[in-house]
């Protein structure tokens, strides 16, 4: 792999998602991502549904563009191999529960034995102390303790709602990716690694403050509950399907009067200002779905068009596939994996100009490097043999 980020080894001792998640966005950037698993069974989403040729899809879209090492970590001998494989890597990550890691004999005290200079990251879902430092964590818990259920509801007062995907999980694989792309230029400059520390509850909260925490801002005049801006959102019924207008300023509620073709909208005296159209977000948006819903969505979106009014159709997740901005972004991209067969997927999102974008490689089988990597750390066929007889090491094909 070339790209921004060649010459970068991470030793990945992530699993799931938001772990997996940040290191393959590394790696989608020229990283050496090496990912570290059980030989007994490996990644848990390895065994996910959705599977094709014994891949699952989960797996397959957190974990392309690695290579994966099959050790062990409850012996010494796969503990010290592991260190072997740091002792030339830039960056380790890890997301098991705080303090597990030190317990494995892997902390950061040991692990700087061997990479003085190394980053080190550590994920949490909780946080590192607190109450529920040590409880289990999955996405739909951080989105209700962070609020995001709540905002997701509209009020405070209606019933809360998950968000039909994992955000959580998600972002702070976003933010993990960051947060390590930032370590790694200050190691450049100052020559010194550090230990970067996320939560995803810290990720979640800290997301939703730029748009939705607006009441909790002023510390002298917080509110006890959020208002609804509105029980509706902006998605609108048409004759044949669903389309999404989203009208912010003077210029462009002007522009939709005209689209519609409703003159005395502008006169009004509910929706004269953005203020007033706010304060009456719900009657102004009855108005606009009784108008909507007499014609297509085809219609709508083409007399939205032409008067510039913010516009688009609601896709089915089929139908984005096909979509003709979708098409020429380029985005997807199908090629095949030896074990799953054709799949397809996206690119990296961002594009650099001097790092043309490389073919992708599939998400490796278990231990499918472990041989290489370990005889590039200086074991021998023999040592490396002794550790796949003993169950220290995996190789793909063995029994899981």
């Amino acid at each position: 792999m070339t790209g921004p980020l060649n010459g970068i080894r991470i030793v990945d001792l992530t699993a799931m998602v938001s772990g997996p998640l940040a290191t393959m966005m590394l790696a989608d950037q020229g990283a050496e991502v090496i990912k570290v698993e059980n030989p007994s069974g490996g990644d848990f989403t390895r065994s996910a549904a959705n599977r094709q040729g014994n891949v699952s899809a989960s797996f397959l879209n957190n974990n392309r563009n690695k290579k994966s090492v099959a050790l062990n970590l409850k012996e010494p001998a796969g503990r010290e191999a592991l260190l072997k494989l740091v002792a030339t890597a830039d960056v380790f990550v890890q997301n098991f529960r705080p303090g597990v890691i030190d317990r494995m004999g892997l902390g950061e005290d040991e692990l700087r034995k061997v990479a003085p200079n190394l980053i080190m990251v550590s994920i949490s879902g909780f946080g590192d102390t607190g109450p529920f430092a040590q409880r289990p964590v999955y996405d739909p818990l951080i989105q209700a303790l962070s609020g995001l259920a709540t905002v997701q509801a509209g009020t405070d007062e209606r019933r809360p709602q998950l968000v039909r995907t994992i955000l959580p999980d998600k972002l702070t694989g976003v933010v993990a990716a960051q947060a390590i792309t930032a370590a790694l230029f200050a190691r450049e400059r100052s020559g010194e690694g550090q230990h970067v520390r996320l939560s995803m509850l810290d990720a979640i909260i800290a997301f939703l403050w730029s748009s939705d925490m607006g009441s909790q801002t002023f510390v002298q005049g917080a509110l006890p509950q959020q208002a609804a801006a509105s029980f509706q959102d902006l998605i609108y019924q048409t004759t044949t399907g669903y389309v999404t207008i989203a009208v912010q300023n003077d210029r462009e509620w002007q522009a939709l009067i005209r689209a519609v073709n409703r003159p005395e909208w502008a006169e009004d005296p509910r929706f004269l200002t953005a203020e007033l159209r706010q304060k009456n977000i719900d009657a102004r948006l009855d108005l606009i779905q009784s108008v909507i819903k007499t014609d297509s969505a085809e219609h709508w979106l083409a007399r939205l068009a032409e008067e510039s009014v913010p516009c688009a159709p609601v896709l089915t997740r089929t139908e984005v596939l096909n979509h003709p901005q979708v098409q020429a972004n380029d985005l997807l991209v199908e090629y095949n994996h030896p074990q799953a067969g054709s799949i397809r997927q996206t690119r990296a999102p961002a594009r650099f100009s001097a790092s043309p974008t490389q073919p992708l490689q599939g998400a490796p089988a278990l231990g499918q490097d472990t041989a290489a990597l370990l005889a590039a750390c200086g074991y021998s066929a023999d040592d490396i043999q002794t550790l796949i007889d003993s169950g220290v090491a995996g190789l793909p094909g063995l029994p899981e």
